[in-house]
């Protein structure tokens, strides 16, 4: 094998056994904790806000579906329904849901009522809370922005995977004067959030969030093994930047394949 392909497979095996370890510590009961994000700390500040001014908070898992490459910032934003749902039923506040796919309304459904039943107020839970607006892009997008309008909502939630709508949803709700908080991995659209929201969660953050909110060990425990790894890749980047600055191409020579 050549040097390059033997230094991959070994840091492969470093990161997976980092992966591994941090999983089992997770579900043998080890307490995770995770970098802080801020949009995830500001989600019950936007939920508090939105029940004292009497007002609904807008949650969007997204557009994308529960298939192809796209399906896991779906479920991320799921999970993270899951809280926003338990602190809206703790508060006593209102949340509409909206949801494109029509095979992710099930699954909302289900999301939001066990979050009501969880905080012991099934007694509230609406079933009209999580609607279904349409396949059609756009016409999901139209939908949305009038319920934000006509409900004036005050918090506006948006996590998932969004493409060229996420503009025009985070701008809806300014014009209400919701707070935004909204997270995808679809880079092309980070921006756009950037620029507009209170809040963004950029890239992996949004999976992060996903786990954080779920609370599942083995999630928790895979991002924790992720970070060893990128810490192991950034110890080899500064490593190979101090020798060749220093003229040694040891590093350089290491990894080259």
């Amino acid at each position: 094998m050549e040097q390059g392909l033997v230094f991959n497979f070994i840091s492969l095996l470093i990161v997976s056994a980092a992966i591994i370890v941090m999983i089992q510590r997770a579900r043998g009961g080890l307490d995770i904790q995770l970098r802080s994000i801020a949009g995830i700390d500001a989600l019950e500040e936007a939920v508090g806000r939105a029940t004292e001014m009497g007002r609904i908070v807008h949650f969007s898992p997204g557009i994308a579906g529960l298939d192809g490459t796209t399906a896991a910032q779906t479920f991320a934003g799921l999970e993270t329904l899951g809280y926003v749902a338990k602190l809206v039923a703790r508060y006593g506040a209102r949340m509409i849901v909206t949801i494109r796919q029509p095979t992710v309304l099930p699954l909302a459904e289900e999301v939001v009522r066990q979050a009501y039943m969880a905080e012991g107020a099934i007694e509230a839970y609406d079933e009209d809370s999580v609607v279904y607006l349409s396949s059609e892009q756009f016409a999901y997008v139209a939908g949305a922005m009038g319920i934000i309008n006509r409900e004036k909502a005050a918090a506006n939630i948006l996590l998932g995977g969004f493409w060229a709508e996420s503009l025009m949803l985070v701008e809806a709700a300014f014009h209400v004067g919701a707070i935004s908080i909204a997270g995808t991995a679809m880079i092309s659209q980070v921006p756009f959030f950037v620029a507009a929201s209170d809040y963004t969660l950029i890239g992996e953050e949004l999976y992060a969030a996903g786990a954080i909110c779920s609370g599942n060990p083995i999630r928790l425990g895979s991002i924790a093994g992720q970070d060893y790894g990128k810490l192991y890749a950034m110890l080899i980047l500064i490593v190979g930047a101090l020798a060749t600055t220093a003229g040694s191409s040891v590093i350089r020579d290491l990894i080259a394949k």
